[in-house]
C-alpha cells in the first residue's frame, strides 16, 4: 500500500470518528430519518412524477406531521379529560392515602401503612405525603428550589428536542430528494462488487421491512385485544386504553403489560377482584402470548432470520440504540449474518488429500 493511499485511510478514519462524535448527540432523529425515508419513499416515487422531487418531499413531510398531530392532539385530549376525572375523584378523597390503605386491608385481611413501607424501602415518606411543624418551611424552600431546577432542565430539554427535531426534517427531506443519488453514490465508492451490493440492498430492505411490519402489526393486534378485554370487562374508557397499548406495545413483552396490570390492580381497589382475576389472566394468557409468539414469528419469519436472533436484535438495539432500537437492532444482526456469508465465499475451496 503506498503512502498516499495509507495517509488517505488515516484521515478518513480521523475525519469518520469526529462526524460519528458529530452525530452521536442526534442518534436517534437520525435514526428516525432514515426509518420514516424508507417508510416515505414509495410515495415519494410516486408524487414526483406530478410535482417533481422536492414538491413531493415537501407534501409528504407536511402530511405525515399531520396525520401525527392530529391522532396525538386527540389522545391529549382525552388524555386530559381522563385526568381531570382523576383529579376530582382525588378531591373526593377516593384516591386518598387512607383510603387506599383501607381498601387494600380490606382485600387483603393485613393492615396496610404506605408511609412505612415507603420509609422502609428507602422512599423520604415525608417528601411524600407532606412534613409538619417546624420543618415546613425548610420543605417548602427545598421544593421551590427543586421545581426551579426542574424548569431549567425542562427548558434545556426542550432546546434540545427543537435542534433535534430541525435536524430530523432537513435529513428526512434531503434523504427523500436526494435518496437515488447517495444510493449512487455509494456504490460508486464501494470497493465490494456489483452483486454483492444488489444482495445488501435487497437483504436490508427485507429485514426492515419485516421489522417495521412485525413491530406495528404487534402493537395493533394488543392494543385491540386489550381494548376487547376492556370493554368485554367493563373497564371504562376501553377506547383510550387501547390507542394507549398500541403505543406501549412497540415495546417487546414487557409494553402493553403496563396497561392491564395496573387496570388489574385497580379492580381490585374499587371491590371487582372476580373481574381483576379474569383481567389478569386474560392479560397473561391472551395478550402477553400473542406478543412472545407473534412478533418473532412474524418478524424472523419475514426477515428470514432466527426468532432467538430476532428477539436478541430487538432488546440489543432497544439497550444501544434506544428507541429506535426496536427498528434498526435486529438489522444490524441480519446484516452482519449476510457480511459473514459473503465473506466466506471469497475464501479459496478447500482442496482434498490426495
Amino acid at each position: 500500500m503506498s503512502i498516499e493511499r495509507s495517509l488517505l485511510l488515516a484521515a478518513i478514519a480521523l475525519f469518520g470518528a469526529v462526524a460519528v462524535l458529530m452525530v452521536l448527540p442526534y442518534e436517534q432523529y437520525l435514526l428516525l430519518a432514515i426509518l420514516l425515508a424508507y417508510l416515505l419513499y414509495p410515495l415519494q416515487c410516486r408524487l414526483r412524477e406530478y410535482v417533481g422531487s422536492r414538491g413531493s418531499a415537501g407534501l409528504l413531510i407536511v402530511g405525515s406531521f399531520l396525520a401525527v398531530i392530529v391522532p396525538l392532539g386527540v389522545l391529549i385530549g382525552v388524555g386530559v379529560r381522563q385526568a381531570s376525572t382523576i383529579l376530582v375523584a382525588i378531591e373526593r378523597g377516593e384516591f386518598s392515602v387512607g383510603a387506599i390503605e383501607s381498601r387494600l386491608s380490606e382485600q387483603t385481611g393485613v393492615p396496610m401503612d404506605i408511609e412505612r413501607i415507603l420509609s422502609s424501602s428507602g422512599f423520604d415518606a415525608s417528601a411524600v405525603f407532606g412534613g409538619s411543624g417546624g420543618d415546613s418551611a425548610t420543605a417548602l424552600f427545598g421544593n421551590l428550589t427543586q421545581v426551579l431546577a426542574n424548569l431549567v432542565s425542562v427548558i434545556g430539554s426542550l432546546s434540545d428536542i427543537a435542534i433535534g427535531i430541525t435536524v430530523l426534517l432537513f435529513v428526512l427531506y434531503y434523504l427523500l430528494v436526494d435518496g437515488p443519488a447517495l444510493a449512487a453514490w455509494l456504490r460508486a465508492v464501494s470497493p465490494v462488487r456489483e452483486t454483492t451490493i444488489d444482495r445488501l440492498y435487497e437483504r436490508s430492505d427485507r429485514l426492515m421491512w419485516a421489522v417495521v411490519f412485525g413491530n406495528i402489526l404487534v402493537a395493533v393486534v394488543q392494543g385491540v385485544l386489550v381494548g376487547i378485554g376492556f370493554a368485554v370487562l367493563g373497564v371504562p374508557n376501553a377506547i383510550f386504553w387501547t390507542i394507549a397499548t398500541t403505543v406501549l406495545a412497540l415495546l417487546p413483552i414487557i409494553g402493553a403489560s403496563v396497561v392491564w396490570i395496573p387496570a388489574a390492580g385497580y379492580l381490585v381497589l374499587v371491590d371487582r377482584p372476580v373481574i381483576a382475576v379474569a383481567l389478569f389472566g386474560y392479560g397473561a394468557l391472551v395478550v402477553s402470548l400473542s406478543d412472545n409468539y407473534l412478533r418473532p414469528m412474524i418478524g424472523g419469519r419475514e426477515a428470514r432470520l432466527n426468532p432467538g436472533l430476532f428477539v436478541l436484535g430487538l432488546f440489543g438495539g432497544l439497550a444501544v440504540f434506544g428507541f429506535m432500537g426496536l427498528f434498526f437492532g435486529p438489522v444490524v444482526l441480519g446484516l452482519l449474518k449476510v457480511l459473514v456469508e459473503v465473506f466466506a465465499e471469497y475464501r479459496p475451496p478447500v482442496r482434498s488429500a490426495m
